[in-house]
């Protein structure tokens, strides 16, 4: 068993300018954390990989391709490889959300804006 301790979180550089950390990385999967504060985005962007996103705290807006939609604590938004999407935190309290890619990404984020 591996046991991963917030102390052993690995915060990253973006291009999105947000707090993000790995939190674990292997070939076929990567796990990150994200917070948005308020007011706080993701530029619009695509991965080569699969993504699930699951709310930890507080509401924000994703978009997925063209559908858009308010979630809260607690929901799994599922990303298919290579469509655009994107974060919004327009309300009063940080977004916290995990990331699941699956398989690990390996080639570059194209961003699209």
């Amino acid at each position: 068993m591996r046991v991963i301790q917030p102390e052993d979180y690995q915060p990253k550089d973006n291009p999105h300018g947000v707090e993000v950390w790995g939190l674990l990385r292997k070939p076929e999967v990567q796990v990150s954390r994200i917070e948005l504060a308020p007011g706080q985005r993701l530029k619009l962007h695509r991965t080569p990989v699969d993504a699930l996103f699951y709310v930890l705290a507080g509401r924000g807006t994703v978009t997925v391709g063209e559908e858009e939609r308010e979630v809260a604590a607690g929901c799994l938004i599922d990303s298919p490889a290579r469509i655009p999407h994107t974060w919004r935190n327009e309300g009063g309290e940080p977004l916290g959300i995990l990331v699941i890619k699956t398989p690990a990404q390996n080639e570059p984020t194209e961003f699209l804006e």
